[in-house]
């Protein structure tokens, strides 16, 4: 599966100068001269460095190189003084360099610089919150740019010195959708200096969580429940929030006839690579779910999705047609799941019509009758889905590639009922990525394809059985620890999916939180071996992820928001894959789970 290497220009800024600052204010930056070296800055990426040239006062400036999918990021918190105004300035030298506040309560703000050449000032005025106590300061470059610097940051504003800390506001924005006939989803805007939540309802003891979504289980079918949430610190809890209802669901949905640990493989059943080809009889039974790779359309924009066996020029050992049905039917007996995965790195498909979308369900429609398949695979990768510029809302989506698509999920759930399988296969530049950047941005020029699963896997996710991002051939992903997590070991699988368990802001607006999915709809993608894929993740390791997020043990340095032991299990690419490298993944997943 394909390696999404571009990410486009981010929010634009403005090159401003501040106000003066008032006669009381002081300077609360630490270090911005950068005397000290790094000391009181956290630059994660490793490519930033004090040197004592160039620089613009003093006798040292940060010198920072982006690299990869690292933008060379520079960040400190510091505390300040709840509802008050403060001015960020500092000396830049480069292309493209960025200087900004977060988490100020009110508006966060960044000015960036497109021209390289002599030192130049940027400045930013930003207002906190009424419950604000401390903020981010960060300067960073952009991706594959030349090194730059940054001279005498300087924070000036009013001193907080003691000033006491104050319950947070009540929460905003609470939401609430049916996950099952026993289950809600809430989310909402996550408050100033909360710690944590509580979660109220009539009757019923208040859970705490860290984060601002919840799933609430326990319900009963086809019944109104109300719900408020309350936020709490160190200083005490806030009144609730404004109420909503929300109606759970009737029966159905949820994940069809799966055990309660399950292990979804790719199998190569259309082509042959260097993994070579595996008969769908000689699948063995520790496979749950077993994708066929792949359903491919006639063209990118026809909607016409087609697929046939490998040939026998390509893969000599190919059963038949009639031997592969048989053995669909086996599997299906044994109590597996077989797929159409339609997409994959080659498959792009675009259902820009609505024209293309009746083709690519009736199409569809005839693979999964003809093959006596359980659901459906989206593995849409490449250009397959981007965001139109101004779709910046991933509850309410208005690019047609992304309705289109929706339309046509739900019009085959409905017709296949409440058994039909559905998964997806995203990667993190359409999913993680979205906490970041969401499409173009609300000014242009990002990658409109970042995030851009997310509007369809929110849609459909009281459909979705399955969801495993595909947490390999990706570049480093902020994640809700403000900090960035890179493939290959067990802290890239916690991060990333603490972040579906636990919902997210979109492109970092706490007013469009992307909500948690339930555990039983998540597993974790890896590739089977050092040749499936890049960010090939141990056996060891992957055990230490799933420890953590299962038992909450093994998570290293980075706090999950969560325990969750439903986590229903884990993908790879691909069966193909594993078997050439001796069985070693599926053997592990046995082994962990008890197979």
């Amino acid at each position: 599966m394909s390696l999404l290497t571009a990410a486009a220009l981010a929010v634009a800024g403005l090159l401003a100068a501040g106000p003066p600052a008032a006669a009381a204010d002081a300077d609360l930056a630490r270090n911005g001269g950068f005397e000290a070296g790094l000391d009181g800055w956290n630059c994660p990426g490793g490519g930033a460095a004090a040197v004592t040239a160039p620089v613009h006062g003093g006798s040292s400036a940060l010198k920072a190189t982006p690299a990869g999918q690292d933008n060379a990021r520079c960040a400190q918190t510091v505390t300040v003084k709840p509802d008050s105004t403060y001015t960020l300035s500092a000396w830049v030298q480069g292309e493209y360099v960025y200087l900004g506040a977060s988490g100020t309560g009110t508006t966060d703000v960044s000015v960036w610089t497109q021209t390289p050449g002599t030192w130049k000032q940027l400045s930013t005025t930003f207002r906190t919150g009424a419950a604000t106590t401390s903020v981010t300061v960060y300067t960073h470059g952009w991706y594959g740019r030349p090194a730059h610097f940054t001279d005498d940051v300087t924070l000036v504003g009013p001193d907080p010195g003691q000033t006491q800390p104050q319950p947070p506001a009540a929460p905003t924005g609470l939401t609430a959708s049916a996950a099952s006939s026993s289950a809600v989803n809430l989310s909402w805007a996550a408050a100033q200096g909360a710690t944590s939540y509580r979660v109220h309802r009539a009757g019923a003891a208040a859970p705490t969580v860290t984060g601002p979504s919840a799933t609430i289980t326990g319900l009963t079918a086809s019944t109104a429940y109300t719900f408020q949430v309350s936020a709490v610190n160190a200083a005490g809890e806030s009144p609730k929030s404004a109420p909503v209802t929300v109606t759970t669901t009737g029966g159905g949905g949820g994940n069809p006839g799966l055990p309660a640990h399950a292990l979804v493989g790719y199998l190569h059943a259309s082509f042959a690579n260097g993994s070579g080809y595996v008969r769908m009889a000689d699948v063995p039974a520790s496979w749950d779910v077993i994708n066929l790779a792949f359903g491919e359309p006639t063209s990118v924009t026809s909607g016409d999705i087609r697929f046939s066996l490998c040939p026998v020029s390509e893969c000599p050992n190919v059963e038949s047609v009639a031997e592969f049905k048989a053995a669909i039917k086996a599997k299906q007996a044994a109590g597996k799941k077989v797929l159409i995965s339609i997409g994959g790195q080659n498959g792009q498909v675009q259902l820009g019509t609505t024209a293309a979308r009746d083709t690519f369900v009736s199409s569809v429609s005839k693979i999964i009758d003809e093959y006596g398949l359980n659901g459906l695979d989206i593995d849409f990768e490449g250009h397959s889905l981007s965001l139109a510029t101004g779709d910046t809302d991933f509850r309410a989506p208005t690019t047609p590639v992304i309705v289109n698509l929706i339309s046509a999920v739900k019009t085959l759930k409905a017709k296949y009922g409440p058994d039909f399988v559905l998964t997806m296969a995203p990667e993190t530049f359409f999913v993680q990525l979205g906490h970041q950047y969401y499409g173009s941005g609300p000014w242009g020029g990002q990658d409109p394809r970042a995030g851009a699963y997310l509007p369809v896997i929110h849609a459909l996710r009281d459909d979705l059985t399955l969801l495993h991002v595909q947490d390999y051939n990706s570049g480093s992903i902020l994640g809700l620890d403000n900090q960035y997590h890179s493939m290959g070991g067990a802290d890239f699988h916690i991060a990333m999916t603490d972040m579906l368990l636990t919902g997210f802001p979109v492109a970092g607006n706490t007013a469009r939180v992307f909500p948690a999915l339930r555990p039983e709809q998540v597993a974790i993608g890896l590739p089977a071996t050092t040749n499936a894929g890049n960010g090939h993740t141990s056996p060891a390791e992957v055990n230490k992820a799933l420890n953590c997020l299962t038992k909450k043990t093994d998570c290293g340095t980075y706090q999950t928001h969560g325990t969750w032991p439903a986590l229903r299990g884990l993908m790879t690419w691909s069966i193909n894959w594993d078997r050439f490298g001796g069985w070693e993944f599926s053997r592990n997943f046995d082994g962990y789970f008890g197979g």
